[in-house]
């Protein structure tokens, strides 16, 4: 999608995404520049409850645990040579 730039600077945001990403009135957005790049991140107005059961399922103590065990393995090989 295009948008033009105003005089003063300004883009206005095509409703179609303004929708899809559910940016109001008053929401927050980040500019972020990668070598030739401009991206555009929306910000979520409460961050903590925007990702909140994101890492359900992907996160547990068990699984830290197990992951932890296999690093110190590999280290202590790296020791041992």
């Amino acid at each position: 999608m295009k948008a033009t730039v105003t005089t003063r600077g300004q883009v206005s945001i095509p409703s179609k995404i303004r929708k899809q990403f559910n940016i109001e009135p008053e929401s927050k957005i980040e500019w972020l520049i990668e070598g030739n790049t401009i991206k555009v991140i929306p910000l979520p107005k409460d961050p903590i409850a925007a990702f909140k059961g994101r890492g359900k399922g992907i996160y547990s103590v068990s699984k830290l645990l197990n992951e932890r065990k296999e690093e110190r393995k590999k280290e202590d090989a790296k020791d041992r040579r």
